[in-house]
């Protein structure tokens, strides 16, 4: 395998650049953290064998990579957002894992064709502007009979619904699909489907855990997650309080703790796919 290390390169493509301005600000580490351990059980699903060359897209912090780099896998991890990659090379070298991780766009990955035995993505590819291109470049790197696995939100689950909530008070750009499409068993067909073999789709029940009630989480979410941080950033004050309401609203009666803390459910749809 082969790549080139984007970490100097100017991204000019303009909506390349709105991806990376929304993952690079906050501090997405701390969203993650809420979810570690169902990341840790999708990568333990696919049995990845010691030495198998697996590719992270859109690694964020490391929390499918670093799971998978534990089984003797071969790892390595790419995000658009350079201060996440930071963060993911820390947890890696925390641990004495050698992970490689590179600065690139999930649309144009730097890497031969065929370079890996199975991509993975967690909540991350499905957050490039141009699905088509990234469901393209999946099928690109991975070899013929290797596997694509994603994990992504549902319309309909809880996460989808905070950010059908958010959308609604600050739209996305004209023509840009909803990522939520990608939690759909019809839009992963039509992207996946004409290049891989078999697809298998199962819906699948992650669990966010935060040490804090509710409306904490929700300020955690307007401080440091991306899509959140934004949407507030571009509302008037009126909007702002409407738009925290609902999403304090949304997370209390999803909340499933009793104790002051917060454990909130949402559902997403879980892609494999074996590349023809």
């Amino acid at each position: 395998m082969t790549s080139i290390n984007l970490e100097s390169t100017v991204i000019l493509d303009p909506l390349a650049e709105r991806t990376r301005a929304t993952w690079t600000s906050g501090d997405f580490g701390r969203i993650a953290a809420g979810y570690v351990h169902g990341a840790g059980e999708f990568i333990a699903r696919l049995e990845l064998g010691a030495g198998e060359r697996v590719l992270d897209v859109a690694c964020g912090t490391g929390n499918l990579a670093i799971p998978a780099a534990r089984t003797g896998a071969s790892v390595t991890g790419i995000d658009i957002a350079p201060n996440l990659v930071a963060q993911a090379k820390a947890r890696a070298a925390s641990e004495s894992l050698a992970i490689r991780f590179d600065v690139g766009d999930a649309e144009q990955l730097p890497y031969e064709s065929g370079s890996f035995d199975a991509s993975v993505t967690m909540f991350g590819a499905m957050f490039a502007a141009r699905p088509a291109r990234a469901a393209a470049e999946l099928l690109r790197v991975t070899r013929s009979g290797g596997r694509i696995a994603m994990a992504n939100w549902t319309p309909t689950g809880f996460i989808g619904q905070m950010l059908a909530a958010t959308v609604a008070y600050a739209p996305a750009p004209t023509g840009v699909a909803s990522p939520l499409l990608w939690g759909t068993e019809e839009a992963v067909r039509d992207r996946l489907g004409a290049g891989c073999k078999s697809l298998t789709l199962s819906r699948r029940v992650i669990t966010f855990e935060y040490p804090v009630p509710p409306e904490q989480v929700v300020t955690e979410f307007r401080l440091w997650y991306g899509p959140t941080l934004r949407a507030f950033a571009s509302l008037e004050d009126q909007g702002r309080q409407s738009l925290r309401r609902d999403l304090e609203r949304l997370w209390m009666e999803h909340n499933r703790a009793d104790d002051g803390t917060t454990r909130v459910q949402s559902e997403y749809l879980e892609v494999v796919g074996v590349v023809g």
